[in-house]
């Protein structure tokens, strides 16, 4: 989540940092330290040029990023200058990694090392006291409470209530449509399953009061951080404080439940309620609560919902994935009655094939490729120093891409990751991090990706309206219709 969240942040705001210093006199501060770097560490420094002064390499970046061509412009460098180079990139000096190793080091590194760069403004919507935010104590503390709740043993037994989300998803959205955005509707179902597990809030005019909050929270989120009246920014900004407030009755309300000890609904802000330390405290501040609820639900509702719709044009564009697991969604299916109606763990452990094409699709489309770190000190890797106050860059895509690692690397295979394949080295595959910085949102992404594939399969047949529809990064991919497609429920084909 935190590598998903801060290479998400991170991107919008330095973006619009670069438009600014474009047009700023102020000039001579970063020059001077762009130069009295590379002056005190001459010799030591990563190969690779710092460019021009502010503006570096990020126009070429953000123009590979947004034509999705952003594999091929670190590709490009690695060939040149190798596994370890620098960059001015977004106005800071900036040492990119690359490989396994450069995976583990990011992922494992002291938090005395590396820290997460997550923009100052940025934090007037996600909040101060996010775990993106947090380090040492503070950080263990509140990963160990949120990871109490999103632990596989605690979500199979949300599998149910997920169910029951997409299908009335699917009947209120897709039922009687022919035409539709996919990606839009994506992103509403993701919502709606984080509001029940996260909030406990079921259907009703409480969770629609929430939705366009949310909505205006995520482009302020998305947008260029400038606070002026009617921009998306200021909306965002807005929408939190009204949010906020909701969230803290809705807080309010468990917390007298669990005194009470009348049987309360298991979601997020009671499981987080719940944990008290050895002096009989909750571990968490009504603060802490409300922004890490405030962070998964933005680390959830884009990140999911991106797999999903990647996984809907895949099957609309190749048949043979498509019939592979159709076939192994109706087994699963046909074996279960009327009475067993909504899918159980065990169905999902079934969907093998399923999670393979997933998985693949991941390390084809990675969500997010960008991990920013900030070096605290001075640190030696690879025979070379990174000055204390630079950037380190990893982009995750690069080892997916590596043909030393994954062979014939463009071409979409499954069969890479059956269970008679040998599995990947340890951190090439890093789509959900890794080490102590693995998404903990993990095993409810894949519950959620699951069961949606289950229903739309045994359900409904698609094509695409324009085979030819691109998408871009900004930085999240989006699809510039927001993957149109026919859809007809299986019926109408004689399909059931």
């Amino acid at each position: 989540m935190q590598g998903f969240l801060s290479g998400y942040l991170y991107f919008l705001a330095m973006e619009f940092m670069v438009l600014v210093t474009l047009l700023s006199l102020l000039i001579l501060v970063p020059t001077f330290f762009l130069f009295g770097h590379k002056k005190k560490y001459n010799g030591q420094l990563p190969p690779g040029s710092l460019g021009l002064p502010v503006i570096g390499q990020s126009i070429g970046l953000l123009k590979a990023l947004k034509a999705d061509r952003v594999n091929k412009w670190f590709q490009e460098r690695i060939r040149i200058h190798g596994p370890v180079w620098k960059a001015s990139i977004f106005g800071y000096p900036t040492v990119v990694l690359h490989g396994p190793a450069a995976n583990k080091f990011i992922y494992t590194c002291d938090g005395n090392l590396l820290t997460n760069t997550q923009p100052p403004s940025f934090s007037r919507i996600m909040g101060s006291r996010n775990i993106i935010e947090l380090s040492g104590d503070d950080h263990k503390r509140v990963r160990t409470a949120l990871v109490s709740f999103l632990k596989l043993e605690v979500l199979k037994q949300y599998v149910a209530k997920v169910d029951e989300e997409v299908q009335h998803h699917l009947q209120t959205h897709w039922e009687g449509k022919h035409e539709m955005q996919v990606q839009p509707l994506i992103k509403i179902l993701t919502f709606n399953i984080i509001c029940s597990l996260l909030f406990g809030i079921e259907r009703g005019p409480e969770r629609e009061k929430m939705l366009p909050l949310f909505q205006d929270m995520i482009e302020g989120v998305l947008s260029i951080p400038l606070n002026l009246p009617f921009t998306k920014y200021s909306r965002g900004i807005l929408a939190r404080k009204k949010l906020v407030p909701i969230i803290l009755q809705v807080i309010r309300e468990k917390k007298k439940a669990l005194e009470e000890q009348r049987n309360p609904q298991k979601d997020l802000i009671t499981s987080l309620l719940s944990i008290h330390d050895n002096e009989s405290s909750t571990i968490m501040s009504e603060d802490e609560i409300i922004d890490n609820i405030i962070l998964v639900m933005v680390a959830g509702y884009d990140t999911t919902s991106v797999l999903i719709t990647f996984l809907v044009k895949l099957l609309a564009n190749n048949k043979s994935i498509y019939s592979n697991v159709a076939k192994e969604q109706e087994e699963i299916s046909c074996k279960k009655t009327y009475e067993e109606a909504n899918l159980t763990w065990e169905d999902l452990t079934k969907m093998k094939y399923t999670w393979r094409v997933a998985t693949e699709m991941m390390r084809i489309d990675t969500p997010v490729t960008l991990s920013f770190r900030r070096a605290k000190q001075d640190i030696e890797y690879g025979g070379f120093i990174i000055p204390k106050g630079w950037q380190v860059l990893l982009t995750s895509s690069m080892t997916h891409m590596d043909d030393s690692i994954f062979q014939n690397p463009t071409m979409f295979d499954p069969a890479r990751f059956d269970k008679h394949a040998p599995p990947p080295p340890p951190f090439s595959y890093v789509a959900f991090g890794g080490g102590p910085r693995m998404c903990p949102g993990f095993e409810l992404a894949k519950i959620e990706t699951l069961v949606m594939m289950h229903r739309l399969v045994t359900r409904f047949s698609w094509e695409l309206l324009n085979k030819d529809e691109s998408f871009k990064r900004i930085p999240m991919p989006e699809f510039d219709q927001g993957l149109l497609v026919h859809v007809k429920p299986l019926k109408e084909d004689g399909v059931i």
